[in-house]
């Protein structure tokens, strides 16, 4: 017996000792939540703290305020199944099952949920949704860290105040998605503090990531035995070796100090409550919307992560508007190991077991859970007491007006902290630029020195797209749409004034010259073409020291040009020519006054032909025709045998080639006019930016509503009018008769009946138009249907999918002639007998026709 009390002191210590090592722990938990709770409210934010105790609740629905029959049986199903949990799972934390809304009132989690497709294209994809969400909404802290909030606010009240934590940004994103078609749900889980603090000042922004490039396989290189051997390298090979070895490892050991200093100052300080932050994001399961993989959305971000994402590190629960489902595996390894089959009821505990089948089901769970029919209603029975379906959702319809979803951000500005990078977002037409989103990068961690700004666009009317500011090379690059006045696709300057540097590229095919690209600095300019009759592709051009003032033939330009020094115009190759004939390459040395004509090489040949012709210096002195001679061209003839062409066929090249020179060199003045006329435009469009507004945008678009308004007025005005305006239908068959004030009988039933024939007759030749045409086509489908069985066997795949798709369309064809055909046998008699009540009622026939 002493022995048994010995014992029983000994536990009742041990206890003790537990409940008090439980309480220091408690202790401690709480004074870290105190101080970690008052570092999250010193979020910065531009937004100022909102007091939630304020708003106004009077204008809100009775479902708001009250809990209907099926609501209050749902809680208390939910208190029983909260009962068992905790009796069956001591260690584990509270569910997140039933906290108030906004009037005080208990509300079940999934009856919160209240899945909306919105009619914005946008919101029909998850990321669209997400972006949404996490631009239009203002981030708020949970109240304590490690414990899930009190209240869960519907929806609508959040989206109407614009601010929420991590659960009303899930629960709005997953109703968002569930009425877009995905498999969505709502997760309470834990997550690291980068995540449930929006932390992204050591995540690279989005924007700078680079898409995985695909490894190209190496080019084989062929050995050639016959090559030439290069000279022996005489320098000693060993002490280029330990040179370089001692270059490589000072290198080393210089990007290693930088290394380490730069992980000292982006490793994340050591989080205190790792582990225990309590976070809410969206979970979007694979099968529907043809989403090929499970992954995660942080709410916050708005970006997708996989579900092995190491920064989430467990979950409570999950739920949607139709369930609840409890996590019963272990988080030891956070969520990597997590299987999200919810059909498996020894990972997942469902709260409503007789509510809904299953939504995922492996293809071998599937397998065994094929039940015979018997079986089937054996369950269907004993379900028939346990079942309860999920009341509809509590909250009103959600819904946003195209401002607000334009407007999206919060006061119309975002600015998100990346590593070394800052990302500005602002609504459409709050800048009078048209600027809607601004990335800068820096090359510090502090965020001091800028490396480069990008720029995006949005409605502006000279169809600026985005523009690139490299801070240290003082470039800018301004990108455009399609549709620019001068067909402009992207230019590259450090000033807009002339002769700086310029880089322009063209969108060809909107060009009649073919010009895609134009280089142009203060002594040259290159442009580049695509696709020319010619096979131009590059035209280059020299310029010397500038020259008297001069006027440009037809352009309205005025400037002291630079005097044209050398002008060279490559070619592609042109295979109608033979190679010799075909010209590569035209030097015109302007101020040597020669010409070098280099041709295509010809196959199997090392050298190509040349011609170079020297212009005579005194032709125009004493206005003497120039006089050919053999000195005054160079040719060289790549393995050819044949004697040098007559003088006469060199006379009319060089005539020829002395028009090309003239062409040229007014082409040239019309490059550079061009050039400055492009510029002065693009000055003037940065100088008055003028933003381009939809016709469907009846808000903003003034100048259509008064237009619109004024046409409708106008419509009003000539209305009264337009009756007497109308044809008369009765008009040729009473000029027959003569008719001016009053008609016989005879008339009234002369133009009756003619009235009458005359419509029969416009009805029957439509009937046997149609007729017509339906037999054709018949017959068109019978010959092409014996074409067919004849050549079946001899036609490939793509001339029978051909063959198949141009019968479809004939018997498409033939089927709306018969429906055609069929309508108009239908309403022919009807119409006929419309058109003689309208004649018995006509003023002008009713006296004489009235008793007929």
């Amino acid at each position: 017996g002493g022995r048994m009390e010995v014992l029983e002191e000994k536990e009742e210590e041990e206890q003790r000792e537990e409940e008090l090592k439980a309480l220091e722990i408690s202790a401690k938990l709480q004074d870290l939540e105190t101080k970690v709770s008052m570092e999250q409210i010193c979020i910065p934010s531009d937004v100022p703290d909102f007091d939630w105790s304020s708003i106004d609740t009077s204008q809100l629905p009775s479902s708001y305020k009250t809990n209907s029959l099926k609501e209050k049986k749902l809680l208390h199903i939910a208190d029983h199944f909260l009962q068992q949990y905790a009796h069956l799972c001591p260690d584990r934390k509270p569910l997140f099952l039933h906290p108030v809304n906004e009037c005080g009132v208990e509300k079940f989690v999934s009856t919160t949920v209240r899945p909306t497709l919105l009619p914005y294209a946008e919101l029909y994809h998850w990321d669209g949704c997400a972006s949404f969400v996490s631009d239009y909404l203002t981030v708020e802290p949970l109240k304590s860290p490690i414990t899930p909030p009190g209240s869960l606010y519907s929806p609508t009240t959040i989206l109407k105040y614009q601010r929420g934590n991590c659960f009303d940004f899930s629960v709005l994103l997953c109703s968002m998605l569930i009425g877009a078609g995905y498999d969505a749900y709502c997760v309470h889980g834990y997550a690291t503090r980068e995540i449930c603090t929006l932390d992204e000042t050591l995540e690279l922004c989005p924007l700078l990531r680079k898409p995985q490039e695909v490894p190209k396989e190496g080019m084989k290189k062929l050995s050639n035995k016959y090559r030439v051997k290069p000279p022996p390298d005489l320098h000693s090979k060993f002490e280029l070796q330990q040179e370089a070895k001692k270059a490589a490892e000072t290198e080393a050991a210089q990007k290693n100090k930088e290394r380490e200093e730069e992980k000292e100052l982006e490793e994340p300080r050591r989080d205190p409550l790792y582990g225990l932050r309590v976070h809410a994001w969206v979970l979007v399961l694979s099968g529907k919307r043809e989403v090929p993989e499970t992954f995660f959305i942080n709410p916050f971000t708005g970006n997708s992560h996989s579900t092995m994402d190491e920064h989430f590190l467990g979950i409570e629960s999950v739920w949607n508007h139709r369930n609840y489902w409890v996590n019963m595996q272990d988080c030891w390894n956070g969520c990597k190991d997590l299987f999200f089959d919810l059909g498996d009821a020894i990972r997942w505990e469902i709260m409503l077991s007789g509510s809904n089948k299953p939504l995922q089901l492996l293809p071998d769970a599937e397998e065994e859970k094929e039940l015979s029919d018997r079986d089937m209603d054996d369950m269907q029975e004993k379900e028939e007491d346990i079942s309860f379906d999920m009341p509809p959702s509590w909250v009103a319809p959600i819904q946003i007006s195209p401002r607000e979803f334009e407007t999206r951000c919060s006061q119309g500005r975002k600015v998100i902290l990346y590593r070394k990078a800052k990302l500005e977002k602002w609504a459409p037409y709050l800048n009078g630029n048209g600027l809607v989103k601004r990335l800068t990068t820096y090359a510090d961690l502090d965020c001091t020195e800028v490396v480069e700004v990008r720029e995006w666009f949005k409605n502006r009317e000279d169809m600026l797209d985005m523009r690139e500011v490299n801070k240290q090379t003082q470039l800018t690059t301004d990108y455009f749409s399609p549709g620019h006045l001068l067909n402009l696709k992207a230019h590259t300057y450090t000033s807009l004034e002339p002769e700086t540097g310029h880089t322009m590229e063209f969108y060809n095919e909107a060009r009649v010259d073919g010009l895609q690209k134009r280089v142009e600095n203060a002594n040259e300019m290159t442009e580049y073409f695509v696709g020319r009759d010619d096979f131009l592709h590059v035209r280059h051009m020299e310029f010397g020291k500038r020259g008297k003032k001069i006027h440009l033939a037809g352009t309205r330009t005025d400037m002291n040009s630079q005097p044209i020094v050398q002008i060279k115009e490559c070619f592609h190759r042109n295979l109608e020519k033979p190679a010799d004939e075909d010209v590569a390459e035209r030097i015109f040395l302007i101020t040597e006054e020669t010409i070098h004509l280099t041709y295509h090489l010809k196959d199997k040949y090392i050298t190509a032909s040349k011609k170079d012709f020297f212009k005579a210096s005194e032709r125009d002195r004493k206005g003497n025709e120039i006089v050919m001679t053999p000195e005054m061209c160079i040719t060289y003839q790549a393995g050819s045998s044949e004697k040098e062409k007559k003088l006469l066929h060199l006379y009319k090249l060089l005539q020829e080639l002395t028009e090309e020179e003239k062409r040229l060199k007014q082409q040239v003045r019309q490059s550079e006019a061009e050039v400055l006329n492009i510029l002065k435009i693009r000055e003037n469009e940065e100088t008055a930016v003028k933003l381009s507004v939809s016709i469907y945008n009846t808000e903003r678009n003034e100048k259509r509503r008064q237009q619109n308004e004024a046409m409708k007025n106008t419509m009003e005005d000539e209305l009264p009018g337009q009756e007497e305006q109308d044809l008369d239908y009765l008009a040729p068959f009473l000029i027959r008769i003569g008719y001016r004030e009053k008609m016989t009988k005879g008339q009234a039933l002369r133009v009756r009946d003619d009235c009458l024939t005359d419509f029969k007759r416009r009805l029957i030749d439509k009937a046997n138009v149609i007729q017509a045409r339906f037999e054709k086509a018949v017959e068109e489908l019978q010959k092409k249907d014996q074409w067919f069985q004849e050549k079946k066997n001899q036609l490939s795949a793509e001339e029978e999918d051909d063959f198949l798709a141009r019968y479809s369309e004939t018997m498409f064809h033939i089927h709306i002639l018969a429906l055609r055909l069929n309508r108009e046998k239908q309403t022919a008699p009807q119409k006929y007998l419309a058109l003689e009540e309208k004649l018995r009622k006509d003023p002008r026939l009713a006296e004489h026709l009235g008793h007929a």
